[in-house]
């Protein structure tokens, strides 16, 4: 009794020793763990994005730059003044600017002021965006590294994810390479203009952690996003560099003790470092359970998180051994984790006693309280693979346990007997790979163990923080096969358990497979499906009810002349009478056509002149915004007439571009190129140019100009003509002067905003035109350069009394048309489906397109050719596409007999979107889309009369599509308008026939061929 009491009195002293403020004195930390000389590293490395699109974002140029550097200033000061209690921590910094090459302001440093010093001496770049090879080369910085493994690593980005290029594999390739080397990216807006999709792609997950809406300009959000970030580094870095403090004294050595009690079980304690692999040993019997240890203090209550998302789905565990399955036991209170302890604090510790005789087998009692689960047995050997489990749900990963000190090896005992299976311990934090041990011996085959009963179900874990992913060990030598196992019983299904963050691939499964499982829940709506086909015609309806009679229409249009009668008998010699008009012969309608058309025949001259258009190809125009600057200069290309054949000739025009970036990036068309003798081979010329997206260094472009173009090509007394369109923004690097091209040149300067939507600097706009505040035209967006009222305003800038040059055709019985040009052109055909046109006329149209494609050569290569297109608009519904894109003139002609007239109400700005958005563009792979170097042309057959819903939309998306529309209308009841804003103001566009029966006449068909192929 006497020793009971002692040994109760020894566990109550260290108990009470433990939690008594007077013990700290003896409280100290174990070696390697949290030691004063044992630094805790962790490393920061900024990624800063001095682009142009950041860099010339705010006036005066470079001062977002600024900005970002304030934004480090503040990270780092905050991080270097917090107060840890984990004193050993010690942070690193390291940074890079990039643009489209990268450099590296600083390497990794623990000294915060040699850091910023150097950060301060950023001087931005300018140029287009490469995210991925910053990112490439981060990753890389982080890896050499010459401060040894830190326990944390974080890279902050500071981009507006305005991406010019992908040399270095792309974005989501280069952030994963970076995330699997174990860096934690934290991806900071530079501006409120930022592609937000871009950022994602970049940051650790969960995003909502890691992007947030952080923002470094402007400033009242600067300080949010500093504390937000340096908080959760912080409190990770607090969670990975303290350790538990534990006693840890040596008393004297003691004279030899009684044999002890059975000691209480004592808490679990931290993983320790990984040892050196032992030689093997022989297998030991478990020990009794211990006692509960007691409830642990309650912690100070922390700060409220984000709520968290969702997270991915986790990692499948590798197939563990078939283990002994315990008794369920009694919920346990989490308690302080303890540190394994010396002998005694009196005497040294004496020899282990002897185990007691095993005792007779007893009677059953009545059956006890459950017990707790007992320790893990013994290792059996691997047995065959049995028929696989239900698939359970994957639960979240525990908490990770905190790191233990290493015990000093025990002395063998003596084999005990088999005790049950224990709780399962928390699971710690992976540790490092060990060293290969030497291969052991093989030991003999066990013999096969008995299956366990099916343990209860177990309540859920709280969910953990996710791991960083550990290196891949060595794989293990194949060991003996083991007689073939018992298959276990199936387990009751766990509680659903919150979802995990994505992990790598899983082990490959078992080969047998799993019960039925139960029926899951009802999922989410599917995605809309492919538009069918269309049906079959529904039954004639019943008769209806005779409506009332409708009010007296407008008088008919004047009938045509009959048949010619039987000749009469001679009557009486009259009185001469007036003479009448004749029938129109198809001379004179070929004329009528003519008039209405204005598109052919004849030839428009200008006077001689010589035209550099300078166009800003920098990252902040983008490439939607330059197309439509290459577009602007073919159209006005498009309103000049005879082009010069060499320097010599003064009689006609001459074109030049120049495109520009940043120093040294620019590419020209010269105006004495000799591969140039038409409109035809400048426009070619002039598609084939591709955006540079690098910086903006317009004063260096027009000095190019001048001396590279004008200079050279200029022809004695010719006017010279420069048109420059840009935001007015430029790098104030570029040192030469904006008005280079004022010596003998008239300039006229566009000024568009970015496509940031900043306004243009009309300031240095006025400047490049000379001072001359009436040559500055301003315009809100790059799509008014197409618009049909401006192109007119710079038509009459540049050619303000044109020479009209028409050829004096005589007519003949067979027309004599030029050849068509062989180019390639896509035609879409919209016919009006609506009731005003009519079942027959829907027909007439029908053969009037079979005729068409008969007269234009068709399409048999890529790059020449037309293919031809027909959709019917009508109703609400989605229009009809009666042909795809095609070559093929036998689909052509069966339009007549399938086709299936709708007789409804007219929606033709609806029909317009949806032409555009797919027709056209093709995004789904439904239709075959327009040819990449193809010229679009919309063909409307109607009257103009329509609805108004999405008519303007559709006005819009067909200039964005580049389609040049051309209007088809019969008789005098028309919408005019309609039909101007469908051919966009163009009235020579517009064909206007006095009935439907013209479309069949050869010389319609013809004329109408010309224009459009």
């Amino acid at each position: 009794m006497a020793g009971v009491l002692k040994a109760f009195l020894l566990l109550w002293v260290l108990q009470v020793s433990a939690q008594d403020p007077e013990y700290d004195h003896l409280l100290v930390r174990p070696r390697n763990i949290n030691d004063e000389n044992d630094d805790c590293p962790i490393n920061v490395y900024f990624t800063m994005d001095t682009s142009e699109s950041v860099a010339l974002r705010e006036f005066p140029w470079g001062s977002l730059v600024e900005e970002l550097k304030v934004f480090l200033q503040m990270f780092v000061e905050r991080l270097q003044t917090t107060t840890f209690r984990a004193k050993r921590v010690q942070w690193a910094y390291g940074g890079l600017h990039f643009s489209d090459r990268v450099e590296v302001f600083s390497q990794v440093v623990t000294d915060a002021a040699v850091f910023l010093g150097r950060a301060q001496a950023i001087r931005y770049i300018g140029r287009g965006t490469f995210i991925d090879c910053a990112l490439r080369n981060m990753t890389e910085q982080v890896r050499l590294m010459a401060r040894g493994k830190a326990r944390l690593q974080y890279a902050v980005v500071l981009t507006d994810g305005h991406i010019t290029g992908s040399p270095c594999g792309g974005v989501s390739r280069a952030a994963e390479a970076a995330k699997a080397a174990g860096i934690k990216i934290f991806v900071v807006a530079t501006n409120e203009e930022t592609m937000e999709s871009e950022l994602k792609r970049i940051v650790s997950s969960p995003v909502e952690l890691y992007r947030k809406d952080y923002m470094a300009f402007p400033a009242s959000n600067r300080q949010a996003a500093v504390n937000r970030i340096t908080d959760t580094m912080i409190k990770e870095a607090e969670f990975e560099c303290q350790a538990p403090m534990c006693i840890q004294t040596k008393g004297a050595a003691g004279p030899k003790g009684y044999k002890g009690i059975k000691g209480a079980k004592g808490t679990g304690g931290a993983i320790g470092d990984p040892g050196q692999p032992g030689p093997p040993g022989d297998l030991g019997i478990e020990g009794p359970i211990g006692l509960h240890g007691q409830k642990g203090l309650p912690g100070l209550k922390g700060e409220k998180g984000d709520i968290g998302r969702s997270g991915l789905k986790g990692q499948s565990g590798s197939p563990g051994y078939n283990g002994i399955d315990g008794e369920k036991g009694k919920t346990g209170t989490i308690g302080t984790p303890g540190c394994k302890g010396d002998a005694g604090m009196s005497g040294e510790a004496g020899p282990a006693g002897d185990f007691g005789i095993k005792g007779d087998t007893g009677k059953s009692g009545e059956k006890g309280v459950t017990g707790q689960s007992g320790r893990p047995g013994p290792q059996g050997d691997r047995g065959d693979s049995g028929d696989k489990g239900v698939a359970g749900y994957i639960g979240n990963p525990g908490l990770p346990g905190q790191k233990g000190n290493k015990g000093k090896a025990g002395p063998g005992g003596s084999p005990g007997d088999t005790g049950s299976r224990g709780d399962s311990g928390r699971a710690g934090k992976r540790g490092k790979a060990g060293k290969r041990g030497d291969k052991g011996e093989l030991g003999p085959e066990g013999v096969r163990g008995v299956p366990g009963e099916n343990g209860e179900k177990g309540a859920a874990g709280a969910p953990g923080f996710p791991g960083v992913r550990g290196p891949p060990g060595e794989g293990g030598e194949a060991g003996l096969q083991g007689s073939q196992g018992d298959a276990g019983d199936f387990g009751p299904r766990g509680n659903t358990g919150a979802a995990g963050a994505k992990g790598d691939g899983g082990s490959d499964g078992y080969n047998y497979p799993g019960p039925r499982g139960k029926q899951g829940g009802r999922g989410d709506p599917g995605l809309p499906g492919l538009q069918g086909t269309r049906g079959y015609n529904g039954e004639k309806g019943a008769q209806g009810t005779t409506g009332t009679k409708g009010l007296a229409g407008e008088p008919g249009q004047e009938g045509v002349p009959g048949d010619r009668g039987v000749r009469g008998s001679p009557g009486p010699l009259g009185v001469p009478g007036i003479r009448g008009a004749s029938g129109l012969s198809e001379c004179e309608i070929m004329g009528f056509v003519r008039e209405t058309c204005g598109c052919c025949d004849c030839e428009k001259v200008c006077p001689p002149l010589d035209l550099v258009f300078v166009i800003d190809s920098s990252e902040s125009i983008g490439k939607t915004n330059f197309s439509l600057a290459k577009n602007f200069v073919i159209s006005v290309a498009n309103r000049f007439g005879k082009m010069a054949k060499n320097i010599s000739d003064v009689s006609g025009s001459r074109l030049g571009v120049v495109q520009y970036s940043h120093q040294g990036a620019v590419q020209a068309i010269r105006m004495d190129d000799r591969g140039i003798t038409s409109v035809t081979s400048f426009n070619t010329k002039v598609k084939a140019m591709e955006w540079i997206a690098g910086g903006t260094w317009t004063p260096s472009a027009l000095k190019y100009t001048y001396d590279h173009l004008i200079v050279p090509g200029r022809r004695g007394r010719t006017k010279v003509v420069a048109i420059v369109i840009t935001d007015g923004r430029y790098d104030p690097k570029d040192l030469d002067n904006l008005g280079a091209l004022c010596n003998g040149v008239d300039v006229y300067a566009i000024a568009i905003g970015d496509m940031f939507d900043s306004g243009a600097e009309r300031q240095n706009l006025e400047r490049i035109a000379c001072n001359m505040g009436d040559r500055v035209k301003t315009l809100s967006v790059y799509a008014e350069l197409t618009a049909e009222e401006f192109l007119e305003e710079i038509e009459q800038i540049l050619c303000p009394e044109p020479e009209m040059i028409c050829p004096d055709l005589k007519c003949a019985s067979d027309l004599s048309l030029a050849p068509l040009i062989q180019r390639p052109v896509d035609i879409l055909f919209f016919i009006d489906g609506s009731e005003r046109t009519g079942g027959r006329n829907f027909i007439s149209i029908l053969h009037f397109i079979e005729r068409l494609s008969q007269s234009i050569p068709l399409s048999k290569e890529v790059s020449s050719g037309a293919r031809f297109a027909v959709l019917q608009f009508g109703g609400e519904q989605d229009p009809e596409v009666l042909l795809d894109f095609s070559n093929n003139r036998r689909k052509i002609s069966s339009l007549v007999s399938n086709a299936v007239y709708r007789d409804s109400s007219s929606t033709l700005g609806s029909a317009i979107l949806y032409a555009t958005e797919n027709l056209v563009s093709n995004p789904g792979g439904r239709f075959r889309g327009v040819r990449p170097d193809a010229e679009l042309a919309f063909v409307f057959i109607t009257d103009g009369v329509t609805s108004d819903k999405n008519f303007a939309e559709g006005i819009g998306a067909m200039r964005r599509a580049n389609a040049v529309g051309v209007a088809i209308t019969v008789g005098s009841d028309i919408d005019r308008e309609r039909l101007l804003q469908l051919t966009l103001r163009d009235k020579a566009l517009i064909f206007n026939l006095k009935s439907f029966n013209d479309l069949a006449l050869p010389g319609v068909v013809k004329h109408m061929a010309h224009c459009l192929g």
